[in-house]
């Protein structure tokens, strides 16, 4: 798969997190449960990257965000990458992407799945995207038949 192939990828992701964001937006202020003691869909701002770090400018963070994007993108044109690994790529562009719009927008990152089983950060779509991304990508390159250049590994 060329990676042009797999834009629409990206598309469809930076798409999923747009229009569920809009949606989150419209959340009660006490979240709403889908599933008790499971999720619960809860509107939050993170102003910071994963985690809240380096919380409190967020712009600053999307700049920072987009000069990664970037690099990323350059490195993505120079190297070849089996399928699954190229899938993965372009979810962790869409998510990031997703989450650069808001932080050179209006500032802070809407979040809005909490998980109740386990003490974990609240995220949303593009996080989730960008977290499935990696573990699709790091699969690929620790267990497949392929190296991050596409040619077969001995």
């Amino acid at each position: 798969m060329k990676k042009r192939d797999g834009l629409w990828i990206a598309g469809a992701v930076l798409l999923l997190d747009r229009l569920t964001k809009a949606w989150a937006a419209g959340l009660p202020a006490e979240g709403f449960l889908l599933i008790p003691g499971v999720v619960r869909l809860r509107l939050t701002l993170n102003d910071g990257a994963a985690f809240s770090l380096l919380g409190g400018n967020p712009r600053l963070l999307g700049l920072v965000s987009l000069a990664v994007i970037a690099a990323a993108v350059f490195f993505l044109r120079r190297k070849r990458f089996s399928a699954p690994a190229t899938v993965g790529l372009m979810m962790m562009l869409g998510g990031a992407l997703g989450n650069l719009v808001d932080r050179l927008g209006a500032g802070p990152v809407p979040d809005w799945i909490e998980l109740l089983f386990v003490r974990f950060a609240v995220f949303n779509a593009a996080d989730a995207c960008l977290t499935v991304g990696c573990a699709l990508v790091m699969g690929c390159l620790l267990f497949g038949k392929e190296g991050p250049d596409g040619r077969k590994m001995d």
